[in-house]
């Protein structure tokens, strides 16, 4: 691929994510007014950050960046001014700065987010939301990976009030967690797809 194909590239997916951006909730926040003072106007790599953070919320610094294909420096830049205008807001996920669309989100469904794109505890979530009686050999199964890896996750995610371990595992508030997953299965990948697929099966009313 030449670099002008790259760059084209690039252009072509700003220019979708501006358009996510002028769409969201978020639309005149941050590219406008303030924004004006300091670029000259309204940025396209600024618009596009605003989308992709309304489709793609508790996405991290390095993914919105990579995905954007925009520079380090840019990139904090516009989520300074994003946050600072109060159109964007983080929240700490140890290393990591996960980004959300302004008053969004309740913390819990930040927290939940934020597990969601971490591979592992996606994939444990997605699984005991489609067979709640999975134990943790099952789970460590599912995902090829060893059940103290499963253990260690799920200490974490009780942690993290998304998960409960007594008498087995069990997702707390489900239908909210499910409800995220139906809603942004398309940036959390196929598992997430097939389980949102599936989602009025899953649901179960108790009254």
């Amino acid at each position: 691929m030449s670099e002008r194909d790259i760059d084209e590239e690039k252009r072509s997916t700003l220019r979708r994510f501006a358009a996510l951006g002028a769409a969201s909730p978020l639309a005149g926040l941050g590219s406008a007014g303030t924004a004006a003072a300091d670029d000259g106007g309204t940025s396209d790599a600024r618009d596009a950050i605003r989308g992709y953070v309304a489709s793609t919320p508790g996405a991290h610094f390095s993914k919105i960046r990579d995905d954007l294909g925009l520079g380090t420096g840019e990139t904090q830049h516009h989520l300074r001014r994003l946050v600072d205008d109060d159109a964007v807001v983080f929240r700490r996920d140890g290393d990591y700065k996960r980004f959300f669309a302004a008053d969004q989100f309740s913390e819990f469904e930040q927290v939940a987010l934020g597990y969601l794109r971490r591979a592992t505890p996606r994939g444990m979530l997605l699984a005991l939301l489609e067979t709640p009686e999975a134990t943790a050999s099952e789970l460590a199964a599912r995902l090829d990976v060893s059940r103290p890896t499963v253990s260690g996750y799920a200490v974490d995610l009780d942690d993290a009030g998304l998960l409960s371990r007594e008498g087995g595992y069990a997702v707390e508030r489900p239908a909210t967690v499910l409800t995220l997953v139906v809603r942004y299965a398309d940036s959390l990948g196929p598992e997430a797809v097939a389980v949102a697929d599936d989602a009025d099966e899953l649901l179960r009313y108790d009254p």
